[in-house]
């Protein structure tokens, strides 16, 4: 990543756009910026930025269908703007892959708190040596600490998200232990997480349809009723 990150705001609104523009400018940020889910592609084969900041509600494409996109191809940050009242839309937003959401009307000092919340956690990605990227088993899975990807049995690259990525960590370096959320937003260092908002509960149910063989029966990561999750390793 480069020393200077870019950030790639996409929304409709030109007001909007701008005053983004010279906030996150101020702030030491490259800018890009994108009307539509047609300008985003154009702005990203261009020079493609380190997160996306993504309304929700645009023109032709939504931010739902173009955030599932980014997150097929690209490795980018992804935050996604939604209305104050979209909490269905937030819920999706993180289903699909984005890695946080900031509700309308933002604050930009709490926009710029996540967007380097964001950019710290992929920012983080060891170098590694030989040891430290062999591949840790995750059930019939493989997660690779060094290059921060998760493969399937069959030797298949499976997506996961910044945040994704940081909750399988936390797992596998606490095999056996219930962990309550808020034990598990200390150790994933995301403490303006609400512990009991439902961002957890929705990761972990993301990364249990990519790792459990049953979903709904899950044997990996477990719920520990009145506590928390727990990774169990030999399942």
């Amino acid at each position: 990543m480069a020393n200077v990150a870019c950030v790639l705001v996409v929304d409709d609104d030109p007001t909007i756009r701008q005053m983004l523009s010279d906030y996150l400018t101020s702030e030491g940020y490259r800018v890009a910026l994108a009307e539509d889910g047609a300008a985003m592609r154009r702005e990203i084969e261009i020079a493609a930025p380190d997160l996306v900041l993504l309304d929700l509600k645009l023109p032709r494409e939504d931010g739902l269908s173009l955030a599932r996109f980014l997150r097929e191809r690209y490795d980018v940050g992804i935050i996604m703007v939604t209305g104050a009242g979209g909490v269905v839309d937030r819920i999706v937003g993180l289903e699909v892959g984005a890695d946080d959401y900031v509700t309308k009307p933002f604050d930009p000092r709490e926009l710029l708190a996540r967007i380097k919340s964001v950019l710290r956690r992929m920012q983080s990605r060891p170098a590694g040596d030989e040891a430290s990227q062999r591949l840790v088993p995750f059930g019939v899975c493989r997660l690779d600490l060094a290059s921060h990807q998760l493969f399937g049995p069959d030797g298949a690259e499976i997506p996961v998200t910044t945040m994704e990525f940081d909750l399988l960590k936390v797992f596998v370096e606490n095999p056996g232990k219930a962990l309550s959320r808020d034990r598990i937003l200390t150790l994933t260092k995301n403490r303006e997480w609400d512990p009991f908002d439902r961002s957890i509960d929705i990761r972990v149910a993301r990364l249990r349809r990519k790792v459990e063989a049953d979903p709904e029966n899950p044997q990996i990561i477990r719920t520990v009723r009145g506590v928390g999750y727990m990774f169990v390793s030999g399942a």
